[in-house]
C-alpha cells in the first residue's frame, strides 16, 4: 500500500504545487474584471467562462516549460479526487449563471465561493494547508462582495488578484520542493 504522502508528492512535482493553475486562473479573473469594467458585466461572465476553458491547457504548458510533467500517473487516486472536484465545480456554475440573470452583481461572488470551496480540496491533493487559506480568502472576498453590493469588476479584480498573488508566492516558495 502506498502512503497518501507519496501520491501528494507526485501531485506537487507534476503540477508545481498547483501554482500554475492558480496563476492562470487569476489572470483569467483579471481579464474578466477588465471586461466587466470596460465593456459590461454580462460580457465578463462569458469572458470568465471561456477563459476558464483554457486554464488547464495553459497551466500544462507552463508546467512543462518549467520542467514539471504536467500530468500524474494513472494509478494516483488523488487524480480522481481532482476530477471529482472539477465536476462538482462545473455542476455549480449554472447556479452562479442563474443568479446573474436575477442580479448580475451576485455572479462573481457566487463563482468565487464555488472555486474557493474547490481549493479546499487542494489541501488534500497537494498536502498543504495553504489552500485552506486561499479557499477562505476567496470565500471572504465573495461574502464582502455580496454584503457590500460591490460592483462586479471590483469583486472579479479582488478574486483575480488574490489568486495571482497566491499562485506566484506558491511558485516562488515551493517550486522544486516536493
Amino acid at each position: 500500500m502506498t502512503a497518501i504522502s507519496e501520491h501528494q508528492a507526485e501531485m506537487r512535482q507534476s503540477y508545481i504545487w498547483g501554482s500554475t493553475g492558480v496563476i492562470v486562473s487569476g489572470i483569467v479573473w483579471l481579464v474578466a474584471a477588465a471586461v466587466a469594467y470596460l465593456v459590461s458585466p454580462q460580457n465578463a461572465v462569458w469572458t470568465l467562462f471561456i477563459g476558464a476553458v483554457f486554464i488547464a491547457p495553459v497551466s500544462g504548458l507552463l508546467e512543462r516549460s518549467l520542467g514539471a510533467r504536467g500530468t500524474h500517473s494513472a494509478g494516483n487516486p488523488l487524480g480522481k479526487l481532482a476530477a471529482e472536484g472539477l465536476v462538482f465545480m462545473l455542476m455549480c456554475l449554472p447556479l452562479a449563471y442563474g443568479l446573474s440573470l436575477y442580479r448580475m452583481e451576485w455572479f462573481f461572488p457566487a463563482v468565487l465561493m464555488i472555486i474557493g470551496g474547490r481549493y479546499l480540496t487542494f489541501a488534500t491533493l497537494y498536502g498543504t494547508r495553504l489552500y485552506w487559506a486561499l479557499g477562505v480568502l476567496l470565500g471572504g472576498i465573495a461574502l464582502l462582495g455580496f454584503y457590500l453590493s460591490l460592483e462586479p469588476h471590483l469583486v472579479a479584480f479582488a478574486g483575480g488578484a488574490a489568486e495571482l498573488l497566491f499562485g506566484l508566492v506558491l511558485l516562488v516558495t515551493k517550486r522544486g520542493k516536493a
